[in-house]
């Protein structure tokens, strides 16, 4: 699963720098310093957090959704926070039958960037958190699923996504362990190749292309200080900084 990223803002402006698409740089740059003076170094989707999504509509540049796909068929806030924290992940094996997810798989599409994620490791019962980043640190490109809710209420519309995982492998399926898991899940990481492929040419024949993640050999991971609880370090530079388990020897 992922529940917790890192993601600041030029790793997730990374796609649109290179596409070369500079013509409306500057002012989505312009538009975002307020976001931009918090930088993004933990956040939790329970947070319900804004990041950049790039879109099938316009695939080179990104807009600010809410971590938390709403379906266009809710009806109120009421059912919106009942519904909310159930759709921060998508599973891609269902996201064509899933009734949260289906119409977004067919026409809505997204992906979004981010500098790494945060996933739980169990020994003894006992939860340990690992930041997993690439072994280059560029940026990780996620498959997601994005919707425009609207608020029938007060008439805004409301842009939300959800992030599409899949099973893991190697690395992750020794790190994520979850015991309420039959098996270890890991974000649909996405090539360069498979970006535009993800955005523009996906349909429920051809997911089996790409539905195991071809990326996890370039991923590393290392033990940091809690996520969770009265004591975690929140949203800091230091969260991402290694730390020592005392009662844990590492197995990576």
């Amino acid at each position: 699963m992922c529940y917790d990223v890192k993601a600041k803002l030029e790793s997730q402006l990374s796609r649109a720098k290179r596409k070369n698409d500079f013509v409306w740089m500057a002012e989505l740059e312009e538009k975002l310093k307020p976001y931009n003076d918090t930088p993004i170094f933990k956040a939790s989707g329970f947070d319900h957090p804004k990041l950049l999504i790039y879109e099938q509509t316009n695939p080179n540049k990104p807009v600010l959704a809410q971590w938390g796909l709403v379906p266009n068929w809710i009806k109120n806030d009421f059912e919106k926070e009942k519904i909310w924290n159930n759709t921060l992940n998508a599973r891609i094996e269902t996201i064509f039958e899933k009734p949260s997810f289906k119409e977004s798989a067919k026409t809505q599409r997204c992906l979004l960037q981010i500098d790494g994620f945060f996933e739980h490791h169990y020994r003894n019962n006992k939860p340990f958190t690992y930041y997993i980043s690439r072994k280059d640190n560029e940026p990780i490109t996620i498959a997601g699923l994005a919707s425009d809710w609207l608020n029938l209420v007060t008439g805004e519309t409301l842009k939300t996504f959800s992030i599409v995982t899949t099973k893991a492998n190697g690395l992750l399926a020794e790190i994520h362990n979850s015991p309420k898991l039959k098996a270890a899940r890991i974000p649909l990481l996405l090539t360069e190749q498979k970006e535009d492929f993800w955005l523009n040419e996906t349909t429920e024949d051809t997911l089996n292309q790409i539905s195991e993640s071809k990326l996890e050999d370039k991923l590393k991971g290392h033990l940091v200080a809690p996520i969770r609880g009265k004591n975690n370090l929140g949203n800091t530079k230091e969260v991402t900084d290694e730390y020592i388990y005392d009662e844990f020897n590492t197995l990576f």
